[in-house]
């Protein structure tokens, strides 16, 4: 049976490639907060908002100690164009095969236009420097996100 992961459980460890064409292991991060965000699709009007505020958060993220990290199923070729397009100073990792995806229990059902298909349901959880979850949102609105997790980050820190 799959852990149920809450604030208080130990983020499980993944390795998976990045649009720097480089493997990145969560445990590589260890010492640093992780801002993991998953996203449903490179280039959607949803997903430029969130990315564009972890874009714009970015060096005030980084002056707390942490690192922000977006993971959806695109390929690396895609994250590269969307990373290009929106000046992105972070990393996004490609789940093609969902395996994280479905380590943390992110794919949903979702219906659109009459058609039901399982898709990334906008999840963010924060890590701390010793791995543990402390912060979890499983139904994540895009605009002003990023902001709400620079205040918790800075209410922690």
């Amino acid at each position: 049976m799959k852990k149920i992961l809450e604030v208080g459980s130990k983020a499980p460890d993944f390795t998976l490639v990045g649009s720097d064409r480089k493997e990145h292991r969560l445990s590589d991060y260890k010492g640093k907060k992780v801002i993991l965000y998953f996203y449903p699709k490179d280039n959607t009007p949803g997903c430029t908002i969130e990315a564009e505020g972890f874009r714009d958060s970015n060096s005030d993220l980084s002056a707390l100690n942490a690192v922000v990290l977006g993971i959806s199923r695109d390929s690396l070729n895609s994250h590269e164009k969307f990373i290009d397009k929106f000046s992105l100073p972070f990393i996004l990792l490609s789940d093609p095969d969902s395996v994280v995806c479905e380590e943390y229990d992110v794919l949903k059902e979702k219906t659109m236009f009459g058609k039901t298909s399982i898709g990334i349901q906008r999840s963010t959880f924060v890590i701390n420097e010793e791995g543990t979850i402390i912060y979890m949102d499983r139904k994540v609105k895009a605009d002003g996100h990023s902001e709400e997790i620079a205040d918790f980050i800075r209410g922690i820190s």
